[in-house]
C-alpha cells in the first residue's frame, strides 16, 4: 500500500515520520516549497525542528506524487478540506482517504469524513481521530488513536496497515461520533484555556470538561453517533487531553483570551470556527449547549470574558 500524507505541517510531518520508521516508504505534499525544500536539504521540518525525516519519507511541493498513492491521509485544516477536495476530486476517487484533521465545515456543517464522502463519492472515507500530539507521535511515544471507517472490512485493512508499534489504532464503524468527539473537544478546550487565562482555578476547569461533555454527546446523539464513541479515545480521551495541556493550539487561543492577550493570527485555531458551527447546530436542533455558545460569542468578539463568566453562572441550579 502507497501512503501519502497531505500537508506538511507538524501532525501530518509527524505521521509521516512514524510510518516511515516502521518501514513504509511515505509520500509527503506540503504547499509550502521553502518549507520542502528544507526538508529536502537538511531532512527537518521547521515545526518539528528536534525530529530528523526518515530517508524512506519522501517531500514535494509537487501533487503527482501524492496522487499516485493508494492511500492518502489529509492533514489540511478543516476549513480548507472542501476546495482541496473539489479542487483534485477526479484524482482523488477511488483512494483510500483519511481525514486527520478535526473541525466541522461552517458551509456544509459537515465532518471532515462526511465532507469526504460528498464530495468524493468514489473514495473510501475515514476518520482518524483521537488523543495525540504532534510531537508525542513524532517522537515514538505510545499513541492511541481512533480509526473510524463506515466499512469495517476496509477500517481493518487500514487500521493493520496505519498502526505501528507505537502508534496503536482502535477501530470503529460510526464515523459521525469519531468526527464530533475530534471537533467538539476543540471548542471545550477553547473554554478550559480561557478558564485558566482568567485564573479561574483548576476547580472551574473540571467543571467546564465535567459539564462541557454532555455538550459534546447531546450534540453528537442528535446527529446520529452512537453514545460510546464519545465516551471512547475519539471523545472523552482527546477531551481531557486538549483541554489540560499547553500543547493544544486550541487551549492555547483560550488561555490568551483570558489572559486578554493576542493570539498569532497564523496558527490555525480549529475549533473557533468549530464553535460557530456548533452554534447554528445547536440553534437548527434546539440544543441546550451553553458552553459552546459562549465560546463562539467570544471568539467572534460578541461577548468578553467577564460577560460569559456570568452569563454561565447565572444559568438555573438543576439537578446533575
Amino acid at each position: 500500500m502507497k501512503i501519502g500524507i497531505a500537508g506538511g505541517g507538524a501532525f501530518g510531518t509527524a505521521l509521516g515520520v512514524a510510518l516511515a520508521l516502521d518501514g513504509n516508504d511515505i509520500q509527503l505534499w506540503a504547499r509550502d516549497k521553502t518549507a520542502v525544500t528544507l526538508m529536502q536539504s537538511e531532512r527537518r521540518n521547521p515545526k518539528l525542528p528536534d525530529i530528523m525525516l526518515p530517508e524512506n519519507l519522501s517531500c514535494a511541493a509537487d501533487l503527482e506524487p501524492l496522487f499516485a498513492c493508494d492511500t492518502i491521509l489529509i492533514a489540511i485544516p478543516a476549513q480548507t478540506l472542501p476546495a482541496f477536495l473539489t479542487a483534485h476530486a477526479d484524482a482523488l476517487a477511488d483512494k483510500n482517504l483519511v481525514a486527520c484533521c478535526k473541525g466541522i465545515d461552517l458551509t456544509r456543517m459537515t465532518g471532515p469524513a462526511s465532507t469526504i464522502h460528498d464530495l468524493v463519492p468514489n473514495a473510501v472515507p475515514v476518520m482518524l481521530t483521537g488523543p495525540s500530539f504532534a510531537a508525542d507521535i513524532a517522537r515514538g511515544l505510545p499513541t492511541a488513536l481512533t480509526i473510524a471507517c463506515a466499512d469495517d472490512q476496509q477500517g481493518e485493512i487500514l487500521q493493520t496497515a496505519l498502526s505501528t508499534a507505537n502508534l496503536r489504532l482502535y477501530r470503529t464503524t460510526d464515523v459521525i461520533g469519531a468526527e464530533l468527539g475530534g471537533a467538539l473537544k476543540n471548542v471545550l478546550a477553547i473554554a478550559s484555556g480561557v478558564a485558566m487565562g482568567a485564573r479561574l482555578g483548576e476547580s472551574a476547569r473540571a467543571a467546564l470538561i465535567t459539564r462541557g461533555f454532555p455538550e459534546m454527546q447531546r450534540l453528537a446523539l442528535a446527529l446520529g453517533a452512537q453514545p460510546e464513541t464519545l465516551s471512547g479515545l475519539s471523545g472523552f480521551g482527546d477531551l481531557v487531553l486538549t483541554c489540560t495541556s499547553d500543547q493544544s493550539r486550541n487551549y492555547r487561543y483560550g488561555f490568551a483570551l483570558g489572559r486578554g492577550d493576542t493570539f498569532d493570527p497564523t496558527t490555525t485555531v480549529e475549533g473557533a470556527a468549530t464553535a460557530r458551527a456548533v452554534r447554528q447546530l445547536a440553534d437548527k436542533l434546539d440544543l441546550d449547549m451553553p458552553i459552546c455558545t459562549v465560546v463562539a460569542d467570544l471568539t467572534t468578539g460578541t461577548t468578553d470574558v467577564t460577560s460569559a463568566l456570568n452569563a454561565l453562572l447565572s444559568r438555573p441550579l438543576k439537578e446533575e
